[in-house]
């Protein structure tokens, strides 16, 4: 009979080793993850700092800046936790709140579209405020219930997990016993944190498309296209790379795949989210503008 051992500590394996190939690689990780940490840390001042940036959608977005700066932060500095538990919490709680914070923007996006004149009563700092504790309640709850679960499972043999964090998909395969019943678990919250949002993110933005397509201003169609097509790019990345993880079975799964989508989701995302929302758009960048000029001012009186 082989000897069942209870302890709680595991050993990741990693993405990178020490060829070349990797050393190069694992640069480029490195120089995504300062992107990602600075425009994230910058979208977040502008937006605080900006009081013509203090509306709904902003708000918004400076809630899912910090979302992937606390993601990114997560995963890439080794010792940013010590334990696994704490990871798996943070990591989990995360990527649930920031899956609801999206749809969230889709539908501030839909109101601001075809409800514009009732835009202030429907999307009051009341309304968006409920909506962000709910993203944020709703993933610490997904959190606390998956790492309960989780964690009381007996583990085995060799405690390598091939990743380069703690995640659930891949600590399972070292489990003695058992999972299905925790894959069914899993497929059930993935519904709730995946599907549902993008449910209501695809409703929200169907409504908007037909809006837009009737718009009588070519310049205001634009404007719309633009800033829907930015969060769509967003969405796309995001949900597609967490179904493809999060909704196969243990079975299915090959380490090297789940490392390469994981390193995508949860490093690449974070970094183009601050881009791609400050790129595309116009108040965000005469945010930044009016700042450096601030800037500028101060260091010649200086």
């Amino acid at each position: 009979m082989g000897i069942l051992t209870f302890n709680s500590g595991f050993i990741l394996l990693g993405i990178f080793n020490y060829s070349p190939t990797h050393i190069f690689l694992f640069s480029l990780v490195l120089g995504i993850f300062t992107v990602a940490f600075m425009g994230n840390t910058a979208m977040i001042l502008f937006i605080y700092l900006d009081t013509q940036l203090h509306t709904p959608m902003y708000f918004l977005l400076s809630q899912l800046s910090l979302m992937d700066l606390m993601l990114v932060c997560t995963t890439v500095p080794k010792m940013a936790f010590n334990y696994m538990s704490a990871q798996i919490f943070f990591y989990v709680s995360l990527l649930g709140a920031e899956c609801f914070l999206l749809a969230t923007m889709a539908y501030d996006r839909y109101v601001a579209i075809c409800h514009p004149l009732r835009y202030s009563v429907l999307m009051n700092q009341k309304i968006y405020c409920v909506m962000v504790v709910s993203s944020w309640t709703i993933g610490f709850l997904d959190g606390i219930i998956v790492i309960a679960v989780a964690l009381s499972f007996p583990y085995c043999g060799a405690r390598e997990i091939p990743h380069f964090f703690c995640d659930v998909p891949a600590l399972l395969t070292l489990s003695c016993t058992t999972t299905l019943l925790f894959e069914r678990l899993m497929f059930i919250c993935c519904i709730i944190m995946l599907l549902f949002p993008v449910a209501v993110i695809i409703v929200s933005y169907v409504h908007v498309i037909v809006a837009v397509i009737h718009m009588g201003s070519g310049e205001g169609r634009q404007k719309a296209f633009a800033t829907c097509s930015s969060h769509l790019m967003v969405v796309g990345m995001y949900y597609g790379a967490a179904m493809f993880i999060y909704m196969r079975p243990v079975s299915d799964r090959s380490p090297t795949q789940d490392k390469m989508v994981s390193a995508f989701y949860t490093i690449l995302t974070p970094m183009l989210n601050p881009l791609i929302y400050s790129l595309r758009n116009k108040e965000v960048s005469r945010a930044f503008m009016k700042m450096l000029g601030k800037s500028k001012s101060g260091e010649q009186i200086a």
